[in-house]
């Protein structure tokens, strides 16, 4: 238990996700470091889906939260995008290591729009898993370490508990040590 959390697999509960979420559960690879079946998801009230709000009200220590955010780089007229998944309490070195990983000149949050459009998500339940395939997704080091954390599951009326080492294991997952700062 989590929380206040009301766990179940989320495997069994692919109504609670976003298409690409389920769809991507669905494929688990056999070899990752946990079961498919240890991935939990809980329903939330969709309107408390923003870190912490959702904290506050589910009693998740923020330590225990992890974010994914999207991040575009540009390099002329070629635009490439990167997750990040870095826990609540720290902050994304966007411009420093994602810039240089996307060898781009310039790299900023994605706009809205796109990172909804691109990932098939919903804004604020934006998960790594089930992103596509063509994506790096940039672990930090510490969301690693974490026996479990909190992310989204895809859409705001949900989140999914996985453990830490699971996410660095993710098709595309790169485990970069330093990749967020103290927020």
């Amino acid at each position: 238990m989590i929380g206040n959390l009301k766990l179940e697999p989320a495997i069994s509960r692919l109504d609670l996700l976003a298409p690409p979420v389920a769809a991507a559960l669905e494929v688990w690879p056999a070899d990752a470091p946990i079961d498919g079946d240890q991935i939990m998801v809980a329903p939330i009230d969709g309107s408390l889906a923003d870190t912490a709000e959702f904290c506050q009200a589910y009693g998740v220590g923020l330590e225990e939260s992890a974010n994914c955010v999207i991040v575009a780089g540009k390099r002329g007229e070629l635009t490439r995008y990167a997750a990040c998944v870095v826990l609540a309490t720290t902050r994304a070195d966007v411009n420093g290591l994602v810039r240089k990983h996307l060898d781009a000149r310039k790299a900023s949050f994605a706009p809205m729009d796109d990172a909804v459009r691109l990932s098939g998500m919903e804004y604020g339940g934006i998960t790594p898993i089930g992103l596509p395939k063509d994506w790096p997704v940039l672990v930090d080091a510490r969301v690693v370490a974490m026996p479990h954390v909190i992310i989204g599951s895809g859409v705001r009326a949900s989140k999914i508990a996985i453990a830490g080492p699971a996410l660095g294991a993710l098709p595309g997952a790169q485990v970069i040590e330093g990749l967020a700062r103290e927020a």
